[in-house]
C-alpha cells in the first residue's frame, strides 16, 4: 500500500511545523469597523463593546435578541474573537456582597490549607477559589439568585453553545505584585501537552473551541496597571495556534501587539478559548484586581449512556494483570484495552483536591491504570487508587 503524501497527512495531522507566521500575521492584522458589528456602541482596540442595558431590554423580544446573538457568534468565530459589555451588574452593593462571600472563602480555605498556588501562579501571588459557582449558591443563595440571573452571560453563553449550556466559575484574586501570565489558549486542547495536541485530528482542533464559552465578570475596576488581561484579536482563528502557543516567535508577536482593555466593576467580557491571551501583571502596589472567571461548557459535551468505567477498571485489573504476566496481553493490546475501559479524560474534576500544581491536568483512571500495571500493583491497591479518584470527582 502505498503510503500517503506529506501534504495529504499535514491537512489532518498538525505539528508546531504546520504554523506559518505569515499565515497568521495576514489573519490577524485586521482592523475591526463599526459596520462589521452595527449593534455595538463602539469599538476600542479592536475589541467590540456592547451596553448590557441594552441587551436586558432586548432580552424580552427574542428578534431583538437573535440579532444580538447572531452578531456576538460572528465576533466569536471568525471576528475579533472577544465581546466586552460595559454594566453587566450595575449593582454595585450586589458585586461588593458577592466580593466579601469569595473574600471569606479565600480566607477560610488559606487557613485550611496554609496557601497554595495552581498552574498559572505561585502560592502568595494569587489566591483561587474553583468552583465558586457552587460555593456562592451554597454559602448565601439569596445573593446567588441575584448574581446568576443575568441576561448577558444567558444571551452570549446561547450564542456560541445554544440552550442546556453549564456555567462553572473561578475567582482569581490577583495581588500587588503579581506577574503575567505566557500566551496561551483554553479547555480544553489548550490544557494539553504537544506531544498529545499532535494525536488529534485537525477537525477536533477546530471543535474544541465550540465546546466552551470562556470569560468573566471584573469584582473591581480593573486598570491596565492592574493586569488586565491581554488578548490578540482574530488569534482564535489559527487552526494550528494550539501548537503556536508554545513558540517564542508567536509568543513574542502576541507581546508586541496584544490589547488590553480596563474594565469597570460590573463589566463582564466573554471570548472564544482559542484566542490567545494572557493575564497581565498586577504594577500597582494597592489594587488586589478581582474578578469571578467563568468557563461555560456544551451540554453536548457528554457521551449517551452512563457507564461505570471505575467498576469496569477494578473488575477487569486482575484478568490484565494475569494475561500480561502470562504473555497474553502485551504492546499496542494493553492500550486498546486500557482505552476501552478507563476514563481518560481528566475533567471535569475537583480543582481544589486535584489542582493541577505541574502541567496543566491532573491524571486520568487510565494513567492510574497504566501505572498499575507497570508496576504490577496488587489489585487492592489498585482498587484503592481508583476509590480515591472516585472520592476526589465529588464536590464539598
Amino acid at each position: 500500500m502505498d503510503r500517503p503524501a506529506p501534504a495529504a497527512r499535514n491537512a489532518v495531522w498538525l505539528t508546531t511545523a504546520s504554523c506559518s507566521m505569515d499565515d497568521f500575521r495576514a489573519l490577524v492584522e485586521r482592523k475591526t469597523t463599526s459596520a462589521d458589528y452595527p449593534l455595538a456602541e463602539a469599538i476600542e482596540r479592536n475589541v467590540p463593546i456592547y451596553d448590557a442595558l441594552k441587551i436586558e431590554q432586548a432580552a424580552a423580544h427574542r428578534d431583538d435578541a437573535m440579532r444580538y446573538m447572531a452578531e456576538w457568534h460572528r465576533i466569536l468565530l471568525d471576528g475579533p474573537g472577544i465581546v466586552v459589555f460595559r454594566g453587566a451588574i450595575r449593582d454595585a452593593a450586589l458585586i461588593d456582597a458577592v466580593s466579601g462571600v469569595l473574600r471569606q472563602i479565600i480566607d477560610e480555605e488559606r487557613a485550611a490549607t496554609g496557601g497554595k498556588g495552581d498552574h498559572f501562579a505561585k502560592a502568595g501571588t494569587n489566591a483561587r477559589v474553583w468552583n465558586s459557582h457552587e460555593k456562592l449558591c451554597m454559602r448565601a443563595p439569596d445573593l446567588f439568585a441575584r448574581y446568576a440571573a443575568n441576561d448577558v452571560v444567558d444571551l452570549v453563553s446561547r450564542a456560541w453553545l445554544g440552550p442546556l449550556y453549564q456555567i462553572t466559575c473561578q475567582v482569581n484574586l490577583v495581588y500587588p505584585g503579581g506577574k503575567a501570565q505566557v500566551p496561551h489558549r483554553d479547555y480544553h486542547m489548550g490544557f494539553q501537552q504537544e506531544a498529545q495536541l499532535q494525536d488529534y485530528p485537525v477537525t477536533v482542533h477546530r471543535l474544541s473551541p465550540a465546546l466552551t464559552l470562556q470569560g468573566g465578570i471584573s469584582h473591581c475596576d480593573m486598570t491596565v496597571e492592574s493586569g488586565a488581561t491581554k488578548f490578540l484579536p482574530y488569534s482564535q482563528a489559527y487552526v494550528p495556534g494550539y501548537f503556536a502557543t508554545l513558540l517564542p516567535e508567536f509568543r513574542a508577536y502576541f507581546e508586541e501587539h496584544f490589547v488590553q482593555l480596563p474594565l469597570r466593576k460590573g463589566d463582564a467580557l466573554f471570548f472564544n478559548p482559542a484566542l490567545f491571551h494572557a493575564a497581565g501583571s498586577n504594577v500597582t502596589t494597592d489594587v488586589e484586581r478581582l474578578a469571578n472567571l467563568m468557563q461555560i461548557g456544551s451540554g453536548y459535551g457528554r457521551s449517551i449512556e452512563i457507564v461505570d468505567r471505575a467498576r469496569m477498571t477494578k473488575h477487569i485489573y486482575p484478568t490484565m494483570l494475569a494475561m500480561t504476566a502470562a504473555g497474553h496481553l502485551s504492546g499496542r493490546a494493553v492500550e486498546t484495552l486500557i482505552a476501552a475501559t478507563a476514563e481518560g479524560y481528566p475533567f471535569p474534576c475537583n480543582l481544589d483536591l486535584d489542582s493541577p500544581l505541574s502541567g496543566m491536568a491532573p491524571p486520568s483512571q487510565q494513567d492510574i491504570l497504566r501505572q498499575a500495571l507497570q508496576e504490577r500493583w496488587d489489585p487492592a491497591r489498585l482498587d484503592a487508587a481508583i476509590d480515591a479518584y472516585e472520592n476526589r470527582r465529588t464536590s464539598h
